[in-house]
């Protein structure tokens, strides 16, 4: 072990008369733990709601839709989902859909819902991976009644659960005229994303019978065209207008919920900075604990200098100060922020308002991405901190030094 090492551990220690400037070391220790934990835990929770939020969105949506111009039903959506794939090798699922709002009444009450027709042999919808009552079957039975899936927010509503009927209303739209069309549907799954915006007005049924209560035979309102990747959502929207032609018509998740990704952009843009400020408050305290040691150990530098010690040992015996500061507080605040997003990620004791977040809890992203580059920075910091004591106590005059008291 070099001097400098059994010197600075020495320092570091309490003794009778550096009690304080022992406990000065803590505080500073604290407050680089307290700042790499903070930075770390906000940016995994920034991570967490974009992916939650992407996903989500994607899952319900698609990367890209293609609907009509006007509302249009589209034709030969069969032949057009083996158009689109052969076109573009980036395309992984193509998913015909009829949607439209509707009335859904029980036998307590009546809402406003947007009811999805899908054909199970394409479908590439995530609501079975959010399934918490019955099961997600949207074929009718033979000689039954047309299943639906509801959202447990909107069930909770109409105050229905899994095997009850509901009757659904077809709302006439534009110049459309006559009686509303009406249809009995069971009640055959209940799912909950956590997402409000869904969970309070989405249903999902089979492609059939919504066509029929939809009056739209042998027609679909579009098509959830799911990618390998959201990079090149534009440019196959595009290609899938320019192949499939008037009226169809492609828009991608990030037109569909620009306000939801310009959100998620403008919380990833400033708050790294604002938080980052916390690990930089936390370093600087760092040049107020040294120099508080070298001024306490200024007739032992004197000392040290002229038993030989040179300058370039002295800066060392305080800058392995500061960095053991540095470092035993960038590891246990590693620590500390792993412990916290892994209870959060297993237990979810930190809820939020779904209406207003899109989710029911706080979510979290651990990527080892985060923890290294905050602690990179941290231990920069540190060192850049601890350098200016560290000079300023090799330059001192060992014989003023001595004299010091």
């Amino acid at each position: 072990m070099s001097y400098t090492t059994l010197i600075a551990r020495r320092y570091l220690r309490s003794s009778k008369n550096a009690g304080f400037v022992s406990f000065i070391s803590g505080i500073a220790t604290l407050g680089v733990t307290l700042g790499t934990a903070t930075l770390i835990i906000a940016l995994s929770i920034l991570g967490g709601f974009e992916r939650e939020i992407t996903e989500k969105v994607i899952g319900f949506t698609s990367h890209v839709q293609i609907t009509g111009f006007q509302n249009l039903p589209l034709r030969d959506y069969q032949s057009n989902i083996h158009r689109i794939k052969d076109a573009f090798p980036s395309v992984v699922s193509v998913s015909p859909y009829v949607s439209r709002e509707a009335l859904i009444r029980s036998r307590q009450a009546v809402d406003g819902i947007l009811l999805k027709g899908l054909d199970t042999q394409y479908d590439n919808s995530i609501t079975p991976r959010f399934i918490v009552a019955g099961r997600y079957e949207l074929d009718r039975p033979s000689g039954g009644v047309p299943h639906i899936v509801l959202g447990t927010r909107l069930a909770a509503r109409l105050s229905v659960g899994v095997g009850d009927m509901v009757t659904i209303f077809a709302v006439s739209r534009g110049l459309e005229s006559g009686q509303p069309r009406v249809a009995r549907f069971k009640v055959i799954g209940l799912y909950e994303s956590g997402m409000s915006e869904y969970d309070d007005v989405y249903a999902f049924t089979g492609l059939r019978d919504a066509q029929t209560l939809f009056q739209v035979p042998d027609a679909v309102s579009g098509y959830d065209v799911m990618l390998t990747t959201a990079d090149s959502a534009r440019s196959v929207a595009d290609g899938i207008t320019d192949l499939l032609g008037y009226p169809h018509f492609g828009r991608t998740v990030f037109e569909n919920y620009r306000h939801l990704f310009s959100w998620i952009e403008l919380q990833k843009k400033p708050v790294p900075i604002i938080l980052g400020l916390i690990i930089v408050v936390a370093t600087v305290n760092i040049i107020g604990t040294l120099l508080m040691m070298v001024l306490d150990k200024t007739r032992e530098i004197g000392v040290l200098a002229s038993l030989g010690a040179t300058k370039w040992g002295i800066t060392a015996i305080f800058l392995r100060q500061g960095m053991t500061i540095g470092i035993t507080g960038t590891v246990l605040g590693n620590g500390f922020a792993l412990a916290l997003l892994a209870a959060q990620e297993e237990f979810r004791f930190f809820s939020l308002p779904s209406d207003i977040y899109f989710m029911t809890s706080v979510p979290v992203l651990l990527l080892p991405e985060y923890f290294l580059v905050v602690s990179g920075i941290t231990i920069a910091l540190c060192f850049l901190t601890a350098l200016v004591p560290a000079r300023l106590a090799a330059n001192l005059n060992p014989v003023t030094a001595i004299r010091f008291s």
